[in-house]
C-alpha cells in the first residue's frame, strides 16, 4: 500500500513569512506617509509662487508703478498665504554704470504661509524702468 504524503506549510513557516510581510508593510506605509507630506510642502510652494507672480503682474498691469506697499492674506487649497508687496526707487541708481539713472524701481513680493510648526516664506523681485524717459 502506497502512502500519499502531502506538502503543506507548517504554521511556524506560516508566522514568519506574515511577519515578514508585516515588517515590509509599515515601510511602505511609512514612506507612502512621507510622499503625502512632501507633495503637499511642493503644492505650498507652487501656490506661492503663482501668488507672487500673479501680485507682480497686478503691480505692473499699471504701467509705472507708484512707490507704495500693499499686504493682504489670501486662502488657496486651506491654506493662508500672507503677501506684502513694496515697490521702491531702486538703489542701483547709485551705483557703478547705472550712476544717475532715476526712473528704476523695483517690485518686491514676499509670501509667507504656515507649514509645521514655523512659517516658510517665499520673495520674488523685478526691476521696472519709466517708459517716458529721455
Amino acid at each position: 500500500m502506497l502512502t500519499v504524503r502531502t506538502r503543506a506549510f507548517t504554521f511556524i513557516e506560516v508566522m514568519v513569512a506574515l511577519a515578514i510581510t508585516s515588517i515590509a508593510l509599515v515601510g511602505l506605509l511609512r514612506l507612502h506617509l512621507l510622499s503625502l507630506r512632501l507633495t503637499a510642502t511642493a503644492q505650498a510652494k507652487v501656490e506661492a509662487v503663482m501668488l507672487a507672480q500673479e501680485k507682480i503682474a497686478e503691480t505692473l498691469s499699471a504701467g509705472y508703478p507708484e512707490v507704495t506697499m500693499q499686504a493682504g492674506i489670501v486662502e488657496r487649497n486651506n491654506v493662508c498665504f500672507n503677501w506684502c508687496t513694496e515697490v521702491s526707487n531702486s538703489d542701483l541708481s547709485a551705483e557703478g554704470a547705472m550712476r544717475g539713472f532715476k526712473g528704476l524701481r523695483s517690485i518686491v513680493v514676499d509670501v509667507s504661509w504656515p507649514q509645521g510648526a514655523g512659517q516658510k516664506h517665499l520673495q520674488m523681485a523685478t526691476y521696472v524702468a519709466d517708459r517716458n524717459l529721455k
